[in-house]
């Protein structure tokens, strides 16, 4: 039996799928999940390899190729959505409740509705389930995001000019920092450095690694060296072309190769 990963519903969550059929990369497949029956999409061959570098992957069947008829039964429920966001606005608004609306997923085989919603507190939607049960004569599942889910769910192009990632590749949200963006040497300014979700972008944590491999290699500023043209004190770093800004014994200001840092009589503080 053949394994495949296979990404599904408004998430884009990865599963590791069985399948009796193989199934090229892009094929878009009818699988069953722990939510239901899913539409989904093709990404690869689940070898050990790719198993190994998912985090905890949910597990799942194909149950076949996305037939015709199938596709038009997905897009008549792509076109129910903006009517159904507006019944559970409505609901929402007549059950007083404090929390944000911000997208209603149908399950393709219809045993499941999950509504998306921020808030700022645990909110008690008992009264709202059995109203929205009601209504969509299925179970219903509400599941409070925080602000990098709803970009992924709602978020259309980055600063970039590219689909943000989160939208795209990306199946977890990487932690990033203010001290990623600052040894990048990136602008502090919150407007060029925050993403569509109003958090740090993403795109800072992908060299990171790099940087840092980088900078361990260098003596940090305040350190004292010994060059081919005298004893220097080190200013500053250029990471990426690996040079140093120094000042030099008569006071002049130059920038140097890292090379020529024959070695290191005083460390100054790291970053």
């Amino acid at each position: 039996m053949s394994k495949y990963v296979v990404r599904c519903g408004r998430m884009r969550t990865l599963y590791v799928m069985n399948s009796r059929s193989e199934h090229p990369r892009g094929r878009i497949v009818i699988a069953r999940t722990n939510r239901g029956l899913e539409r989904g999409e093709v990404l690869c061959e689940a070898t050990d390899r790719v198993i190994a570098q998912m985090s905890d992957p949910l597990n799942g069947s194909i149950q076949r190729d996305a037939t015709p008829a199938d596709e038009h039964e997905y897009q008549q429920i792509q076109k129910s959505l903006d009517r159904d966001f507006e019944t559970c606005k409505g609901l929402i608004r007549e059950t007083v409740l404090p929390m944000s609306l911000v997208d209603v997923e149908r399950i393709f085989g219809g045993e499941l509705v999950v509504v998306y919603y921020t808030a700022e507190d645990r909110v008690d939607f008992r009264e709202l389930v059995k109203k929205l049960s009601g209504h969509f004569q299925t179970r219903i599942e509400m599941r409070q995001i925080g602000a990098r889910d709803e970009a992924k769910a709602l978020a259309d192009y980055g600063d970039c000019g590219k689909p943000v990632c989160c939208n795209t590749h990306l199946s977890s949200m990487p932690p990033v920092s203010m001290r990623m963006a600052k040894l990048q040497k990136a602008t502090l300014d919150p407007n060029k450095i925050s993403g569509r979700c109003g958090r740090l972008k993403c795109c800072l944590r992908y060299e990171n690694d790099t940087y840092e491999e980088l900078v361990a290699e260098m003596p940090p500023p305040g350190s004292e060296i010994v060059t081919p043209q005298g004893k220097a004190r080190v200013l500053g770093q250029e990471i990426l072309g690996q040079q140093l800004l120094v000042a030099m014994e008569d006071d002049r200001r130059i920038l140097i190769p890292l090379s020529d840092c024959l070695t290191v009589t005083k460390r100054g503080v790291g970053f």
